[in-house]
């Protein structure tokens, strides 16, 4: 990845690694945009419905059968129209979603975390598409600080967090969440932490 010219980074993430964090101030350092909520609010405008609902709609568990129906009767006049919250679909948030970040990552180079962005930007060539992991118990430790939890609460959150982004990425991509073969690098955090990961990067990206 030249980053020297207008980029995209892509950060998929296992829940309680960090990744958010790491996102966030890689873009800070490479004084980039930092893409993450502000795409359910750019989404919600373009539905005509508030941050909140779409903000719901997003963090259903996609059905696909549901989805599949009512995304081919409903979607052309969606994209033209006043639409009820209650009927739009976590496909059409997703698709919604997927050309509002294309369109920011068109204008200028940005940090995108979540979203299925390796799958958006699978060929784009000055990318770099990134998967952020760490081990069990590091993760559990870091929710258990971050949400003031215990460990049973941090376990819950780590299992149905990553199911959820797991079965949401196989359900609008097709890909395996876990499959490497989707990303430019796979990084092991526990020994990094969230500064000494960016720093690595950094010098990743040269």
């Amino acid at each position: 990845m030249n980053k020297n010219e207008k980029f995209v980074i892509t950060i998929n993430r296992e829940f309680g690694s960090g990744g958010h964090a790491i996102g966030e101030e890689l873009a800070r350092q490479l004084g980039v945009r930092f893409i993450d909520k502000q795409i359910v609010e750019a989404v919600a405008n373009k539905f005509n419905i508030t941050p909140e609902e779409a903000s719901i709609i997003e963090n259903r568990r996609p059905s696909w059968w549901e989805d599949f129906a009512q995304f081919y009767s409903n979607f052309m006049s969606m994209n033209e129209y006043f639409v009820d919250a209650q009927n739009i679909t976590s496909r059409q948030l997703f698709l919604a979603q997927k050309a509002a970040i294309r369109e920011i990552a068109y204008q200028e180079s940005c940090v995108i975390v979540g979203r299925c962005g390796f799958d958006i930007f699978r060929d784009e060539s000055n990318s770099l598409k990134l998967f952020i992991h760490a081990p069990k118990d590091v993760r559990i430790k870091r929710i258990m600080e971050r949400y003031n939890v215990n460990e049973i609460k941090a376990k819950e959150l780590i299992a149905d967090n990553d199911y959820t982004r797991e079965l949401f990425t196989k359900t609008f991509t097709g890909c395996n969440w876990y499959d490497a073969r989707n990303y430019d690098l796979a990084l092991d955090v526990k020994n990094f932490g969230v500064q000494g990961a960016v720093e690595f990067l950094l010098n990743f990206i040269g």
